[in-house]
């Protein structure tokens, strides 16, 4: 098995597989718990269904590179879908809703009506749940996540504190003088720019459970939030890291296989949990 292992890892599309994994993995538990703690986790589900409906869009306008208008209709939502505060008519969750179910169905049209492929439901299988192949990662898409990855983390760092006192208590941050709303945005626009880049890993179906279960799995353990925090990333990375080591070795899809890896160290966390530390 170690042999086999080794010998995967000298091809460079399993090395591209395992570096984006891990990138978006560690991206999306960062904003994860913070998602889940402002009880607002379903909007990476809403943004993803957004990014298939961009990615018909970009495909039936046959553009190469498919990712900057992917990327920017997917920012926008995400900033729009921030504003239907309070104040609108149409509440936080029933827009995720509206523009969730809206952008799957357009999109699946889309590429019915336009389509020149000949294999249109595999096409959509491997948009929706992730390609059934790695090989599709290209240098130039390894080297994109890379450097977005690195501005996530450092945006990150920079502003913890901030996201800190806005996950916790938005009022009184406001209070305090930080801009919640304007961190609220940056939050908003991370999380959109690490679903377009796990779309081709994970899928857009499968990307939300990326950002919820390493953060529920932490909190099963720690209580702290930089604690939570940190073994959400920790967790997350090695998920992705087992998940796609098994998706090689058994010739499973990806992005299902990590999600499952994800389930399974959830349901570990979970029995942990349950144990009395006191006893």
């Amino acid at each position: 098995m170690i042999e086999k292992l080794i010998l995967y890892f000298q091809y460079p599309f399993v090395c591209y597989a395992l570096i984006v994994g891990i990138l978006i993995a560690l991206c999306s538990s960062l904003l994860g718990v913070t998602l889940v703690l402002k009880r607002f986790s379903f909007i990476g589900d809403g943004l993803s269904h957004v990014a298939f409906g961009a990615l018909a869009i970009a495909t039936v306008m046959n553009l190469t590179n498919q990712m900057p208008l992917v990327l920017a209709i997917t920012v926008i939502c995400a900033i729009l879908l921030l504003r239907t505060g309070q104040d609108t008519k149409i509440k936080g969750d029933a827009a995720i809703a509206m523009v969730s179910v809206g952008s799957l169905a357009v999109g699946y049209l889309l590429m019915n009506i336009f389509s020149k492929s000949s294999n249109l439901s595999g096409d959509v299988c491997s948009t929706l749940f992730g390609s059934t192949s790695i090989l599709t990662l290209t240098p130039l898409t390894v080297a994109l996540c890379a450097a977005l990855s690195v501005i996530v983390v450092i945006i990150f760092v920079l502003f913890y504190h901030k996201i800190f006192a806005v996950t916790f208590d938005e009022d009184f941050a406001t209070a305090t003088g930080v801009k919640a709303n304007a961190y609220n945005l940056l939050i908003a626009v991370i999380i959109a720019v690490i679903i377009v880049l796990a779309m081709n890993l994970v899928g857009s179906l499968l990307i939300s459970a990326l950002v919820i279960f390493p953060a529920l799995s932490a909190m099963r353990l720690f209580k702290s939030f930089k604690a939570v925090t940190f073994c959400s990333a920790v967790l997350s990375v090695i998920s992705a890291f087992v998940g796609i080591v098994v998706s090689i070795i058994a010739g499973t899809p990806v992005g299902s296989t990590i999600v499952g890896v994800d389930m399974l160290a959830f349901a570990l966390c979970y029995l942990i949990g349950t144990v009395p530390r006191n006893a």
